[in-house]
Parts: structure tokens; sequence; C-alpha cells
């Protein structure tokens, strides 16, 4: 009884789902998409939506160079470049170390950074570093120059010329031959009398 119910239902359902027993499977008619409309109204109402403000004319804002200024520069840069040597990131020590040199050049203190520049030489030819060595060699070159070692410091563009030959560096190498040139230029390249090292500048402060 039971399955005699179900057949009669089934046969209900059928019969009542979309008239399939007329086989009417001819192909219709398929007529094409509607395309779609391109409305450029918005684009045309924010383009002649004046703006608020015009970001390129804002200036950042220029902070005068002071002496408390590079000193907080100074131990923001040590404090990273202990902290790579001490993780053992070499490479970014190197930058690090170029970039304090850069600081003790713009104060000056021109022993303190041939130092740094020495280390981080040191540690970007051990990286295989070949642009960031250049650059070490050729600004390490300057302050040689400028402490009055002429000699070191043709060595050093020489090395430098040298490197970027040799790994494909044209623009460096036109670089080098400019400060190549205008070193032998100066053979009477007097050293900078007013040079400030960190022990003076410590002895200075002391007595005041």
């Amino acid at each position: 009884m039971r399955y005699i119910i179900l057949a009669i239902l089934c046969t209900i359902s059928l019969s009542a789902s979309a008239q399939w027993w007329r086989g009417d499977f001819k192909k219709h008619v398929r007529y094409p998409q509607v395309a779609h409309v391109k409305d450029g109204s918005l684009k045309k109402f924010l383009a002649n939506k004046p703006a608020f403000y015009n970001p390129k004319k804002l200036a950042l804002p220029v902070i005068p160079r002071s002496q408390f200024n590079l000193e907080i520069n100074e131990r923001i840069v040590m404090r990273a470049a202990q902290h790579h040597m001490r993780f053992r990131e070499y490479a970014l020590a190197s930058y690090k170390f170029s970039e304090l040199a850069q600081i003790y050049v713009s104060e000056n203190r021109l022993s303190e950074a041939k130092w740094y520049y020495l280390q981080s030489n040191y540690i970007s030819k051990q990286q295989n570093d070949h642009q960031h060595t250049i650059n070490n060699l050729v600004s390490l070159a300057m302050v040689k120059a400028d402490l009055g070692d002429i000699t070191q410091a043709q060595q050093d563009l020489t090395e430098a010329r040298d490197l970027a030959l040799s790994t494909g560096r044209a623009q460096d190498v036109k670089l080098i031959d400019g400060k190549i040139k205008f070193v032998q230029s100066n053979k009477t390249w007097l050293p900078k009398s007013e040079l400030r090292y960190a022990d003076a500048a410590e002895i200075t402060a002391k007595s005041k």
C-alpha cells in the first residue's frame, strides 16, 4: 500500500511539472544581449567638482638645522646600528654606519666619519654589496682628502672606479672620474684646521 501511494504522488508531481511530457525541446531564438549603457555623468561631476585642497601646494615643513637636531639624529642612528649588529643584520648595519658617518661629516668631525666609513666599507665588501662599497669608497676618499691624505684618497677612488668598471656601472665610473680630476687638480689641498673630535668636544664641554 505504501508503494502504491508513493507511485501515485510521483505521477501527480510529474504531470504538474512544466508539462515535460510534450517533448517540446526545439531550439528557441536567442536574442543578443542588451548592451550596457555607458554613463559618464559621475566622472563629469567629479571632474567639474572643485577640490577642497590641492596636495601639490602643500609644502613639507622644513626643520632648521641645529646642534640639538644633529645630536638627536646621531643617537637614533647609533642605536639602530647597534641593534642591527646585535642581531647580526650586518647589511643594515653597514648602511647605518654610512649614515652615521654622513652626520659626522656635516658636523666636521672627520676622524669619526672616516672610522665609520671604514667599518661600513668592510661590511659591504663582505656582503658583496658593490653599489654601497663604491659609495663608501668615494665618500671615504673625500674625507681623507679633507684630512690632507691625498694619496690614500686617490687609492680609494681608483679602487671604486675599478669596482664600478668590473660590475658595469658606467654612471658611477663617470662620477668617479670627476672626483679623481677634482682631487688631482687640488694637489695643494690643505687639511681643515678646525676639526672636531669626540674627545675634544667632551673636554670643551667639561671645561665650560
